[in-house]
């Protein structure tokens, strides 16, 4: 089981007009990383924002920009989301036809690499690219909007995930329907970064210490060390 878990709020559930005020108090409430997602209304039913938002973002907070894009085809703009300075890029094994040269792509320009897949993508498309990537991202949702629930059929796939990495440093992200209710058994099943939209957001800025709080706390409850 991991020994550090990492909180992602993901803006998709931010207030849009106002993107830095939020990234600054979620940074204030605690938040480990920032979680951006990059939807394009062609891979995902949702059009979201481009890496253009990402540079206004960056100056702002020192956290880790998480980028997901959820893009098709990913790899002509993989130098513009480096450019706009996100720390991680994920990309999706749905996305493209050559995983293994998008993730090339990503890391050549000193950036961490990340694989996600889709609920129904199976874990052995991983399977030649684990010595290629920092990051995997488990989809517990559908991608495209938020606000779902949780596919518990997603936690025999992060379990597998979990044995496949090994002592890889590689961590493992879940993302969709992510609340105090379903962060154990995520954690158990061997998640260390959750990111969380809705659970992270709901009430205003006044509550997102406490949403913050609480998701570590739910974290702490699978038996890990929420730090």
């Amino acid at each position: 089981m991991p020994s550090e878990i990492l909180i992602a709020p993901s803006i998709l559930s931010a207030d849009f007009a106002r993107l830095g005020e939020e990234t600054r108090a979620m940074a204030e409430a605690g938040a480990d990383w920032i979680h951006l997602d990059v939807m394009d209304g062609h891979f995902v039913p949702n059009i979201t924002f481009g890496p253009g938002v990402i540079a206004a973002l960056r100056p702002l907070t020192t956290l880790t920009l998480d980028a997901h894009l959820m893009i098709s085809p990913v790899d002509p703009y993989i130098a513009a989301f480096a450019e706009s300075g996100a720390d991680v890029i994920t990309v999706h094994a749905e996305g493209g036809p050559h995983l293994h040269r998008s993730l090339q792509a990503i890391r050549a320009l000193g950036k961490k690499a990340g694989v996600s897949l889709n609920p129904a993508t199976h874990e052995s498309a991983l399977r030649y690219v684990l010595d290629d990537v920092d990051l995997i991202l488990v989809m517990s949702v559908n991608p495209g909007f938020g606000g779902q629930s949780f596919i518990s059929s997603q936690l025999s796939k992060i379990r597998a995930i979990r044995e496949m990495i090994g002592r890889r440093a590689i961590r493992l992200e879940v993302d969709g329907g992510v609340t105090p209710l379903t962060a154990p058994q995520i954690v158990e099943a061997g998640a260390d970064v959750l990111v969380a939209g809705s659970a992270a957001f709901h009430g205003g800025r006044v509550c997102y210490a406490d949403n913050i709080a609480a998701l570590r706390r739910a974290a702490a409850s699978a038996g890990a060390i929420a730090v």
